[in-house]
């Protein structure tokens, strides 16, 4: 079931209203996993919009949910909830022919993605917006759970924003043991090759992504002379909003290298690999005033890391692939 919500806008000039949009309900066994299903609402949009805050509200049992937009001809069918796999629904595709909205913190209840005043992703006309879900719930009991979207649009946006993503799918978690997968990302190598002038975009919001036995991530800014300045951390569990705004923004002028880390703690007998269910993700979205969208990191299972080791915490550090794309707007 979805239904559609216009809530009004007291603004003292006109704008487009906030939409949120209602998903469910979902009942859950106890200890039941639901994974591969999709949920969509086209907005009938005739003019491009300008989001610039996403919200979403939902309950225990929503694991996680990762939204785009596309054009609305793209996974054709009515709206509301639906299997993946019957549209051949696909994130990669999404992504490549629309554009990342939000992402869910792992079991957050409620989020708020809020950018700074006149800055926005764009919807183009004729778009739907629509998420792979992941649902799990970890109690004894039964669950019934609803998911809330709202996207807050403006009208006159000054600085248009673009999604840039790395992922680290390589990740094996030694058990019984402390550890940390590191990639060193080359950013402006890769902005001279496709804009001819050092990388010079600012960093505006971040979201990092793992699970149960996540410690926390760190993204930092890598001067030539291999220095780090700290642009975003969370060691938050999960079930904690895991992403927030950047404020002040942050410059990438003048740095080299984008470094990536994802902290885990194994207690288990067994090795954890990139996956759901009791598997594990690393990963981070963040938005940029970019030209470019950004996204890349390790995504070939089997890629080989250095590793060293310190007595607490085992080191694994990866090559990182970056990659660039024009944002469809």
């Amino acid at each position: 079931m979805r239904r559609l919500i216009l809530v009004a806008c007291a603004c003292g000039s006109p704008a487009p209203a906030p939409q949120t949009f209602e998903f469910g309900p979902y009942p859950l066994a106890a200890g039941q996993e639901i994974n591969g299903q999709c949920v969509s609402a086209t907005l009938g949009n005739d003019t491009p919009l300008y989001i610039n805050a996403v919200e979403l509200t939902t309950g225990p049992g929503f694991h996680h949910s990762n939204w785009f937009w596309v054009p609305e001809s793209d996974f054709a069918g009515p709206d509301g909830t639906w299997q993946c796999a019957d549209r051949n629904y696909d994130e990669a595709i999404a992504g490549v022919t629309g554009g990342v909205l939000f992402a869910q913190s792992t079991q957050a209840l409620h989020e708020l993605q809020q950018f700074p005043d006149g800055m926005a992703i764009v919807v183009p006309p004729h778009s739907r917006i629509l998420a792979g879900t992941h649902l799990l719930n970890t109690t004894d009991a039964p669950e019934s759970v609803t998911l809330d979207l709202t996207i807050t649009p403006i009208e006159e946006p000054t600085t248009l924003l673009a999604a840039m993503s790395f992922v680290n799918e390589s990740i094996a978690l030694p058990p019984h043991r402390m550890s940390r997968f590191t990639m060193d990302c080359d950013l402006d190598t890769a902005h001279r090759s496709v804009l001819g002038r050092p990388v010079d975009f600012d960093v505006i919001y971040a979201l990092g992504h793992y699970h149960v036995l996540g410690r926390g991530i760190t993204i930092d800014a890598i001067a030539a002379d291999g220095s780090a300045t700290p642009i975003f951390e969370t060691t938050s569990r999960i079930g904690d909003a895991l992403g927030g705004r950047i404020a002040p923004s942050f410059s990438m002028a003048g740095f080299a290298k984008l470094r990536f880390a994802c902290n885990f703690d194994n207690p288990t007998d067994k090795i954890v690999r990139w996956g759901v269910g009791d598997q594990e993700m690393c990963a981070f979205l963040s938005f940029t005033d970019s030209e470019k969208v950004w996204f890349g990191g390790v995504i070939d299972y089997n890629t080989l890391a250095s590793v060293s080791d310190d007595g607490t915490t085992l080191e694994y550090t990866y090559p990182c692939k970056v990659i660039n794309a024009e944002p469809n707007r």
